[in-house]
């Protein structure tokens, strides 16, 4: 280490020199290879409890490393030249002298103060961070110094990748050459063949410089390796997950295709329920119902693209204790008159009076489409139930089949948009039981009676019209018995 890296160490036999730290061995200890290290060396070397030897790349387990005392021993006749001061002597006192001389070192680098060598050599050749260190190919291009924790970093560097380039394309044929010289000449001189020594000695550290280069690329591409393994696991586990995603998406969909119908129906009955909170405060009891459609285009839309083919009206009563029904309509038509007509029928319901109620229905029903102009052409039209149908019978589920008048208003009629039945996107339609058997031609009238009024009023007003129209009869059949028939030819003439 550096307090043993003495002034004179070209001239020390390189089997006491470290091959890792390339300074005189210290605390020397043997691999299993036979080569040796300082101990130092090879502990900040060791991964995974072994070390990979340096000049023949064999591995050693940590428990298979032991101190090599024989070159110690050897080691302490060696001269040497202490780095720290002129001091010069045998290597086996070097160490009491740093002790002696040199107990609380500083570091030249970065001035930090040790306890004693030991620390400082250990410092400054795994800590120290101001430390530098020439590049073993520094005559080859690469750079001239390099922080010494940063030297594995330059290995990977480009700059330092051109310099093997450019020493193996440069030297390394020279060498070999020079070294198949030798073989071929055993008879050369001693002389000659030391003369060889020093390149080949040269050769075998560059070699060195070279394979902690790779073992420092080679272990670049196992961590690499290791970490595209794991990214392509982790590519794999996010496709994994993506298709799943994407399957689940798909049953998602498939799902909400298969609710649409559902929902539809719910924003239907939503709708219906809407109506029957919105007209809840209107409840009928008097056989008569006024129907306010609201929206009318768009429930025509529906009913022409079959999203909502008909419309259910509120319920309403004869009575407090009468019969309980409503009205359906279908705007596009029913049946045979599907896209001609509208459509118009009265449902009988179930009530908690049936009981007690005449059974089959068989009360005349009339329908009157509003005319929302002063001209009060109203469209009027009427049924008397069929007793014989299930639709009239009292009722076993909560509505009968609808019956009513399939062709009741041509849609024709609708198309314009002048028409005086539908103002504001709104149409009006009343639906009355009569249990009096009102006369068709009384029928304008009543329809035509201010619905302003209260049903008392009403009703009085159709009663005092039904009188002057029975009186208006009676006078006149009073006054056609009364009429003189002296004329001879008027009377035959009823004769013939």
């Amino acid at each position: 280490m550096l307090g043993f890296n003495a002034r004179n160490l070209s001239s020390i036999d390189p089997q006491y020199k470290c091959r890792i730290c390339s300074r005189i061995l210290r605390n020397p200890v043997q691999l299993n290879c036979g080569h040796r290290q300082c101990k130092s060396c090879v502990e900040y070397r060791l991964q995974a409890e072994r070390i990979k030897c340096p000049e023949c790349g064999h591995e050693t387990l940590e428990s298979e490393i032991l101190p090599d005392r024989g070159v110690k021993n050897d080691m302490k006749s060696i001269g040497i030249l202490c780095s720290f001061c002129p001091w010069e002597g045998m290597f086996k006192v070097y160490e009491n002298h740093l002790n002696e001389f040199h107990a609380n070192p500083t570091c030249d680098y970065c001035g930090t103060s040790f306890n004693s060598i030991n620390e400082l050599d250990i410092h400054q050749t795994t800590n120290c961070s101001e430390i530098r260190v020439p590049c073993p190919l520094k005559d080859y291009g690469c750079a001239t110094s390099v922080r010494q924790l940063y030297m594995v970093e330059h290995y990977r560097s480009l700059e330092h990748q051109i310099a093997i380039i450019a020493f193996i394309r440069r030297d390394v044929p020279k060498l070999l050459s020079d070294t198949m010289d030798i073989d071929h000449f055993p008879q050369t001189t001693t002389s000659l063949v030391e003369t060889h020594n020093t390149p080949l000695e040269e050769v075998r550290d560059m070699i060195a410089v070279l394979e902690n280069g790779v073992d420092v690329l080679n272990e670049d591409a196992k961590r690499l390796s290791i970490e595209t393994n794991k990214l392509s696991n982790a590519i794999e586990k996010l496709n994994n997950e993506y298709n799943a995603l994407k399957l689940s998406i798909q049953e998602q969909n498939t799902y909400l295709d298969g609710i649409k119908p559902k929902q539809d129906a719910l924003q239907q009955e939503v709708s219906t329920l809407q109506q029957t909170i919105d007209g809840s405060q209107s409840i009928s009891y008097d056989g008569t119902y006024t129907w306010r459609i609201s929206g009318f285009r768009e429930k025509m839309a529906d009913a022409q693209t079959e999203r909502q083919t008909s419309i259910y009206s509120l319920p309403f009563y004869s009575s407090p204790t009468g019969y309980k029904m409503r009205g359906r309509i279908y705007l596009n038509g029913d049946g045979n008159a599907r896209r001609t007509h509208i459509s118009l029928f009265f449902v009988l319901m179930r009530s908690e009076y049936d009981a007690i109620l005449r059974f089959p229905f068989s009360y005349k029903v009339t329908f009157c489409l509003f005319d929302q102009t002063s001209a009060q052409r109203h469209i009027i039209d009427s049924f008397r139930p069929d007793i014989k149908s299930n639709s009239f019978q009292r009722p076993r589920s909560e509505m009968n089949i609808a019956s009513g008048i399939p062709k009741f208003f041509s849609l024709e009629l609708l198309q314009d948009e002048a028409n005086p039945y539908v103002r504001d996107d709104t149409m009006f339609i009343k639906i009355m039981v009569d249990f009096g058997d009102m006369p068709k031609t009384l029928l304008p009238f009543a329809f035509s009676v201010n619905p302003g009024y209260t049903i008392t009023i009403q009703q009085n007003l159709i009663r005092k019209e039904a009188e002057r129209r029975s009186q208006q009869q009676q006078q006149l059949l009073t006054s056609a018995m009364s009429w003189p028939t002296t004329d001879s030819s008027i009377v035959k003439t009823e004769e013939q």
